[in-house]
Protein backbone atom coordinates (compact mmCIF):
# COMPACT_ATOMS: atom_id res chain seq x y z
CA UNK A 1 0.00 0.00 0.00
CA UNK A 2 2.71 2.38 1.02
CA UNK A 3 3.61 2.12 -2.91
CA UNK A 4 0.06 3.47 -3.88
CA UNK A 5 0.72 7.28 -4.95
CA UNK A 6 -2.84 8.09 -3.88
CA UNK A 7 -2.45 6.69 -0.23
CA UNK A 8 1.31 9.12 0.38
CA UNK A 9 -0.41 12.37 -0.85
CA UNK A 10 -3.51 11.29 1.39
CA UNK A 11 -0.95 10.97 4.48
CA UNK A 12 0.54 13.83 3.28
CA UNK A 13 -2.88 15.79 3.22
CA UNK A 14 -3.63 14.99 6.74
CA UNK A 15 0.13 16.86 7.82
CA UNK A 16 -1.28 19.66 6.31
CA UNK A 17 -4.80 19.64 7.17
CA UNK A 18 -3.16 19.19 11.15
CA UNK A 19 -0.26 21.90 10.42
CA UNK A 20 -2.77 24.60 9.18
CA UNK A 21 -5.89 24.19 12.02
CA UNK A 22 -3.35 24.49 14.56
CA UNK A 23 -3.49 28.10 14.25
CA UNK A 24 -7.08 28.27 14.13
CA UNK A 25 -9.22 29.28 17.39
CA UNK A 26 -8.62 27.11 20.02
CA UNK A 27 -12.52 27.47 20.55
CA UNK A 28 -12.99 25.13 17.35
CA UNK A 29 -10.58 22.38 18.63
CA UNK A 30 -13.99 20.59 19.21
CA UNK A 31 -15.50 21.80 16.31
CA UNK A 32 -14.82 22.47 12.60
CA UNK A 33 -10.87 21.64 13.76
CA UNK A 34 -12.01 18.00 14.91
CA UNK A 35 -14.43 17.23 11.84
CA UNK A 36 -11.40 18.53 9.28
CA UNK A 37 -8.68 16.47 10.78
CA UNK A 38 -11.20 13.59 11.01
CA UNK A 39 -12.21 13.74 7.10
CA UNK A 40 -8.87 13.88 6.39
CA UNK A 41 -7.59 10.84 8.23
CA UNK A 42 -10.18 9.30 6.99
CA UNK A 43 -8.99 9.73 3.01
CA UNK A 44 -5.81 6.80 3.63
CA UNK A 45 -7.35 5.15 6.15
CA UNK A 46 -9.96 3.69 3.97
CA UNK A 47 -7.83 3.57 1.56
CA UNK A 48 -5.65 1.26 3.00
CA UNK A 49 -8.69 -0.84 4.46
CA UNK A 50 -10.19 -1.49 0.83
CA UNK A 51 -6.69 -2.49 -0.35
CA UNK A 52 -5.86 -4.42 2.32
CA UNK A 53 -9.21 -6.43 2.22
CA UNK A 54 -7.89 -7.73 -1.32
CA UNK A 55 -10.22 -7.91 -3.41
CA UNK A 56 -10.67 -5.06 -6.00
CA UNK A 57 -14.18 -5.48 -5.24
CA UNK A 58 -13.69 -4.07 -1.39
CA UNK A 59 -10.40 -1.61 -2.61
CA UNK A 60 -13.49 0.26 -4.93
CA UNK A 61 -16.08 0.32 -2.35
CA UNK A 62 -13.40 1.85 0.97
CA UNK A 63 -12.01 4.08 -2.47
CA UNK A 64 -15.53 5.81 -2.76
CA UNK A 65 -15.83 5.96 1.40
CA UNK A 66 -12.24 7.82 0.49
CA UNK A 67 -13.69 10.08 -1.85
CA UNK A 68 -17.00 11.02 0.01
CA UNK A 69 -14.26 12.17 2.84
CA UNK A 70 -12.56 14.33 0.07
CA UNK A 71 -15.77 16.19 -0.63
CA UNK A 72 -16.46 16.30 3.26
CA UNK A 73 -13.40 17.90 3.25
CA UNK A 74 -13.88 20.35 0.01
CA UNK A 75 -16.79 21.77 1.83
CA UNK A 76 -15.09 22.03 5.79
CA UNK A 77 -12.77 24.20 3.47
CA UNK A 78 -15.51 26.55 2.19
CA UNK A 79 -17.03 27.01 5.70
CA UNK A 80 -13.49 27.54 6.66
CA UNK A 81 -13.00 30.38 4.62
CA UNK A 82 -16.52 31.77 4.81
CA UNK A 83 -15.92 31.61 8.43
CA UNK A 84 -12.01 33.81 8.12
CA UNK A 85 -10.41 31.33 8.54
CA UNK A 86 -6.81 30.86 6.65
CA UNK A 87 -7.11 27.49 4.23
CA UNK A 88 -4.13 27.93 1.76
CA UNK A 89 -5.08 27.62 -1.82
CA UNK A 90 -2.39 25.05 -2.46
CA UNK A 91 -4.77 22.59 -0.07
CA UNK A 92 -7.64 22.85 -1.83
CA UNK A 93 -5.68 22.06 -5.11
CA UNK A 94 -4.51 19.35 -3.15
CA UNK A 95 -7.77 18.08 -2.70
CA UNK A 96 -9.23 18.91 -5.86
CA UNK A 97 -6.48 17.05 -7.62
CA UNK A 98 -6.53 13.38 -4.84
CA UNK A 99 -10.33 13.76 -6.09
CA UNK A 100 -9.76 13.46 -9.37
CA UNK A 101 -6.94 10.95 -8.59
CA UNK A 102 -9.78 8.59 -6.09
CA UNK A 103 -12.44 8.86 -8.89
CA UNK A 104 -9.84 7.19 -11.12
CA UNK A 105 -8.58 4.37 -8.90
CA UNK A 106 -11.94 3.59 -8.03
CA UNK A 107 -12.89 3.04 -11.50
CA UNK A 108 -10.21 1.28 -12.17
CA UNK A 109 -10.80 -1.49 -9.08
CA UNK A 110 -14.16 -1.60 -10.20
CA UNK A 111 -12.88 -2.99 -13.70
CA UNK A 112 -10.60 -5.58 -12.40
CA UNK A 113 -13.38 -6.43 -10.49
CA UNK A 114 -15.77 -6.68 -13.34
CA UNK A 115 -12.93 -8.85 -14.84
CA UNK A 116 -12.76 -11.01 -12.16
CA UNK A 117 -16.26 -11.63 -11.67
CA UNK A 118 -18.84 -9.99 -14.27
CA UNK A 119 -21.74 -10.67 -12.20
CA UNK A 120 -20.78 -8.75 -8.97
CA UNK A 121 -20.60 -5.66 -10.14
CA UNK A 122 -23.42 -5.50 -12.87
CA UNK A 123 -25.96 -3.41 -11.01
CA UNK A 124 -23.69 -0.88 -9.55
CA UNK A 125 -23.64 2.88 -10.14
CA UNK A 126 -20.59 4.12 -12.22
CA UNK A 127 -18.51 6.90 -10.59
CA UNK A 128 -18.89 10.29 -12.84
CA UNK A 129 -15.82 11.90 -13.24
CA UNK A 130 -17.85 15.05 -13.77
CA UNK A 131 -18.73 15.16 -10.02
CA UNK A 132 -15.98 17.80 -8.70
CA UNK A 133 -16.63 20.43 -6.30
CA UNK A 134 -17.47 23.96 -7.99
CA UNK A 135 -15.06 25.91 -9.75
CA UNK A 136 -12.45 23.34 -10.44
CA UNK A 137 -10.82 22.34 -13.64
CA UNK A 138 -11.93 19.00 -15.02
CA UNK A 139 -8.71 18.90 -16.83
CA UNK A 140 -5.10 17.12 -15.82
Amino acid sequence: MRNLEIWRSSVGLVKRVYETTRTWPKEELYGLTTQMRRAAVSVPANIAEGVGRGTPRETARFSQIALGSLYELDTLFEVADQLGFAVPSELRQTVCSLIRQTQAFTQHQRNNARQLDPQATRHKPQASSTHLPPGTATAG
